[in-house]
């Protein structure tokens, strides 16, 4: 059956989620906690943050092909997420405002990749409102950034910061709870190799 195929892949890739939500909680916290972190700083993390949760999105949506109707939406994602970082490092000398309308409008489009995953989700388990969250929440902190640019780099920093944090914690439930499904995924192939 399809959605058991589906499923069976998620299940397969829970670890590149989880890796993207234990990434993310990190850079959240440093935004948080580093003392006397500049804005300057703060973009170059972000961008860093992007590129290698970018990476990891491409990688989960590459082996998704074939298994997954909609496997280049999370490609997307990734290589949106790749541009942003690389943008970030090549050309550090743009204005902080520059770049955080770059970053309000990947956080957008990465919110709504996010959100349009979560449809076809929403087929084969029950926690697709988790990956619909981490979409919203994608879209309301683009949005924030584009509206309010000159709010401060605390301000900037505290909003980024938790942001990230939300993410982070809606992609590794999600991902835990793929993880969770190992055991009915087993019984259910009854002979294959065990989901890892």
């Amino acid at each position: 059956e399809r959605k058991a195929f589906v499923l069976d892949m998620l299940i397969r890739n829970w670890w590149a989620l989880a890796l993207r939500g234990v990434f993310a909680i990190l850079f959240g916290l440093m935004a948080i906690v580093w003392p006397g972190l500049t804005l300057a700083t703060l973009i170059l993390l972000f961008g860093a943050y992007a590129l290698v949760d970018g990476v990891f999105a491409v990688v989960h949506g590459v082996s998704s092909y074939g298994e997954r109707e909609r496997w280049w939406v999370t490609v997307l994602e990734g290589i949106a997420g790749i541009i942003i970082g690389i943008v970030t490092f090549l050309w550090p000398d743009l204005t902080a405002l520059t770049l955080l309308t770059i970053i309000g409008v990947w956080a957008i489009f990465t919110g709504v990749m996010e959100i349009m995953g979560a449809i076809q989700l929403r087929q084969v388990i029950e926690g697709e409102w988790l990956y619909i969250l981490s979409g919203i929440a994608s879209v309301v902190f683009g949005a924030l950034v584009i509206l309010f640019p000159g709010a401060g780099a605390l301000s900037l920093t505290w909003l980024i910061g938790t942001y990230a944090l939300v993410f982070g914690v809606m992609f590794i439930i999600l991902a835990f709870r793929l993880r969770g499904m190992k055991k009915e995924a087993e019984t259910r192939n009854s002979g294959r190799p065990s989901v890892a």
